[in-house]
This record gives C-alpha cells, sequence and structure tokens, in this order.
C-alpha cells in the first residue's frame, strides 16, 4: 500500500458519502489564499466528525483548534437549531479567516471563535459547561493539558475527540525527543490511568498521511 492508494481510497470514499460542497471547497481555497497550514481534517474525517455529533444529539460543543473552521463547519452542521460551538483559535488572523469561512456557510449564528491561548481560555469556561462533544485538534505539547480541561468540561456521555494521536507510527517511539510525539505519548497515559474516560484510538491513512483519532467517552463526572 502507497500513500498514492490510500489518496485514491480517500477520493472512492468522498466521492460517495460527501461529494461536492461549496462552502467546504471554498473554505479550503480562502483558508490556502491566506497562507494557511493545510493541516484541515480530511473530508470523509470531518463527516465523521459530523456524525457522531448528531448521532449524540450534542447542542453544546467545544472545539480546541479553530484554523480555518473546516472541522468547524462540519460540527456546526451537526447541530439543533439552538445549538452553539465555541471554538477556541490563538492566532487572530486564522480566527477572521474563520469567520468568513463560517458566515458564507450560514453559521455564524452557531458558532463563537474565542482568539487567545486555549490553555488560558480553557478555564474561563466553567460557566457555559458541560459540553456534549470537545474536539481537540490544536498544539500537541498542550494536549496533555487539553485532555484534562476538557473532561472537567464534559459530563458523563459527552465524547471527546482527539486529533493526529499516531503521527505515522511516531507515537511508539520511547525514546523520542519530538514535542509533538511527547505531548500525544502523555496524553496516551493520563487516559488510560483516568477512570472518568473510556477510551481507543483508531489508525487513519489517507490523502493527509497516516495518523489517528482517539475516541473517548465520559463515564462518570468529573
Amino acid at each position: 500500500m502507497t500513500d498514492t492508494t490510500w489518496s485514491k481510497v480517500d477520493d472512492f470514499i468522498n466521492e460517495r458519502f460527501v461529494g461536492d460542497d461549496a462552502a467546504l471547497d471554498e473554505a479550503l481555497r480562502a483558508s490556502a489564499a491566506a497562507g494557511l497550514p493545510e493541516i484541515n481534517v480530511a473530508p470523509n474525517q470531518g463527516k465523521l466528525l459530523m456524525l457522531l455529533a448528531r448521532a449524540i444529539e450534542a447542542r453544546k460543543i467545544l472545539e480546541i483548534g479553530t484554523l480555518g473552521g473546516y472541522s468547524t463547519i462540519w460540527l456546526g452542521r451537526a447541530l439543533p437549531t439552538d445549538g452553539m460551538v465555541i471554538s477556541l483559535e490563538a492566532n487572530a488572523d486564522y480566527a477572521e479567516v474563520a469567520r468568513s469561512n463560517l458566515a458564507r456557510a450560514g453559521l455564524a449564528d452557531k458558532v463563537e471563535i474565542r482568539v487567545g491561548r486555549a490553555i488560558e481560555t480553557l478555564p474561563t469556561l466553567a460557566g457555559e459547561a458541560p459540553f456534549d462533544l470537545i474536539f481537540i485538534d490544536a498544539d500537541k505539547p498542550t494536549t496533555p493539558d487539553y485532555f484534562q480541561w476538557a473532561v472537567k468540561l464534559s459530563r458523563p456521555g459527552s465524547l471527546i475527540l482527539v486529533d493526529n494521536v499516531v503521527r505515522e507510527g511516531a507515537v511508539i517511539d520511547a525514546e523520542s525527543n519530538d514535542r509533538n510525539v511527547l505531548g500525544i505519548r502523555c496524553f496516551y497515559d493520563l487516559a488510560a490511568a483516568d477512570p472518568r474516560v473510556s477510551a481507543t484510538a483508531l489508525q487513519t491513512v489517507g490523502g493527509k498521511g497516516h495518523d489517528g483519532i482517539a475516541i473517548l467517552l465520559v463515564i462518570s463526572a468529573p
């Protein structure tokens, strides 16, 4: 199997289960034109986020890491009419691109982007908790802290999703000095030892390469 094959399979899946989507396509074009890194989730992964949010009937969603708002659009589409996404983004320029993309997708009234370092913003969200679904897709060294805050801001039955938890297999390297790998390995250790959650992780391959996503169910009160 090669990266080329993975990409072709992604294309096969997306053609059948995602299809053309003007708002999402334009969000990617606008993000690229603004110089944002092309690290958004793949279309089929974005739809997975939406389906999971719908499956648990999420009304309040927290996203840590907005980037250009691509995954935010998917999450926003899962919401009922009275639902809300709060998305945290450290880069003010990225946030402006995301706001434009969300407005174009008709979701400006369902998504609030809060600018600032997420680790500083998270403590201010206690009054708005609990969140039904929390998606963590931000700087990897801080993922352990984001995970701990996510549990605090959840309720029994909430889902916590953590992206990029395989890192092309580097996660198994116990001798790694890569801060991204170290952060993800620490997250695994914390999640495995935390009795408040039941967790698993899946490897993913596709147009975005070899990585993975962790899915955690909150089973007891924080």
